[in-house]
């Protein structure tokens, strides 16, 4: 299949065909275009290629005959038969986001253990793909909504650990600022006053020399809510590249503990030990 670039100005070739395939990922695009699947004017060039007005790209492959998706592993923290809890490790996302996104994810791990079908098969609540931690993800279809009702009543309680920048001017706090989309970068947020309501309660554990860990409590589930929160009053999670500025090998947010009520009605808590990233921390 040809696409043909009609812009006067060059862009990339991956962000171009991230724009006429808004069902695949970017992941995937950069993948199909490394292995030559899409070439310029029947040339391979690699994903930063600026391609310009006039040049076409050829799809070389049938999208449909590479729906495959590779078997994946997860760390299992408890399973019944209603519920299996993993603890996600990062760079893994929760679900796929279109069609054609065959990379493994928490959703595949879930059918490959249960046999369901769909893109977000099992998934209750998401982790973001830079962020670790405790997940429980449903077997059937009631428990899916009966978990997913605990989630929108906000009888949920989530305990995540993070290390931000800098040191918190309170020991303890909640902070209460509502979250908005960004509109310079759709995929970020921000602090707004168009936005919806959002709450985090905070305590500080442990003190380095130039930085905190803290215990995280969303009393809110907003899309990027303890990132967006503590970026906004000036301490950002280390690791952070979308709200922060620290580098580090990953994002310092884990999702420590789950505590939720299980079909029966037995209330249970989970918790997914502390990354040795996190043990290891020494600024």
């Amino acid at each position: 299949m040809l696409y043909t670039y009609m812009h006067d100005r060059p862009k990339r070739l991956d962000v171009f065909m991230a724009e006429q395939l808004p069902d695949l990922s970017r992941a995937y695009i950069k993948r199909l275009i490394e292995e030559g699947n899409m070439l310029v004017d029947d040339e391979p060039q690699k994903p930063g290629y600026k391609i310009r007005v006039g040049e076409k790209v050829n799809l070389t492959v049938d999208l449909q005959a590479l729906e495959k998706i590779d078997d994946i592993e997860l760390p299992v923290l408890y399973e019944d038969e209603n519920v299996l809890v993993i603890d996600k490790p990062v760079g893994v996302i929760s679900h796929s986001r279109g069609r054609y996104w065959y990379e493994p994810s928490v959703a595949s791990f879930v059918r490959q253990k249960t046999g369901q079908e769909g893109d977000r098969s099992g998934i209750v609540h998401r982790l973001d793909r830079a962020t670790s931690g405790v997940m429980i993800c449903a077997k059937n279809h009631e428990t899916l909504s009966f978990l997913q009702k605990q989630f929108g009543m906000r009888t949920v309680k989530k305990t995540y650990l993070a290390i931000v920048a800098g040191h918190m001017k309170d020991s303890h706090a909640i902070i209460d600022m509502p979250i908005e989309r960004n509109p310079k970068q759709p995929q970020t947020f921000r602090v707004g006053s168009n936005g919806k309501e959002s709450s985090t309660e905070y305590q500080v554990v442990q003190s380095y020399s130039k930085h905190d860990k803290l215990l995280l409590k969303p009393l809110t589930g907003r899309t990027h809510q303890l990132r967006v929160h503590l970026k906004h009053i000036g301490h950002p999670i280390v690791g952070d590249t979308l709200y922060g500025k620290e580098l580090f090998a990953r994002l310092l947010l884990h999702a420590y503990s789950l505590e939720l009520t299980l079909p029966g009605g037995h209330r249970s808590t989970f918790t997914a030990s502390e990354p040795v990233e996190f043990g290891d921390f020494n600024d």
